[in-house]
């Protein structure tokens, strides 16, 4: 049975990118939201396996987004995805309870490494 994944990002050609990465090695895209916002409310109702979150996006972003996760959910796992190699958002990232970090352009070897380290 293939794992479920909610993708988050404000960017709908990432979206887009990493569903296909994942359909195509046997993952389940159960929702996409475009900001933190969205995506708390898609995780309460899909409840998935895992969740892909950019870090920047508008209305709210991935870090305060990750902590609504985590607050509803302590175990979630989420691996967080960003353009901005900065150090402060990765450390930021981790301490709030991400598994794992992506930075993009990611490579689809990447993608699916950090998803296989996070849930199989």
């Amino acid at each position: 049975m293939g794992k479920n994944i909610l993708i988050c990002d404000d960017a709908a050609f990432m979206r887009m990118m990493i569903k296909d990465i994942l359909t195509k090695n046997g993952y389940s895209v159960v929702g996409e939201a475009e900001n933190g916002v969205k995506a708390i409310d898609m995780y309460s109702e899909t409840k998935p396996d895992l969740v892909l979150m950019d870090i920047t996006m508008p209305e709210m972003d991935g870090i305060g987004a990750l902590k609504g996760i985590r607050a509803k959910d302590p175990n979630a796992n989420v691996i967080m995805c960003s353009a901005m190699g900065q150090q402060a958002m990765v450390i930021e990232a981790i301490q709030s309870g991400a598994k794992d970090f992506i930075v993009k352009p990611f490579q689809a070897e990447r993608v699916l490494e950090a998803v296989k380290k996070v849930i199989g």
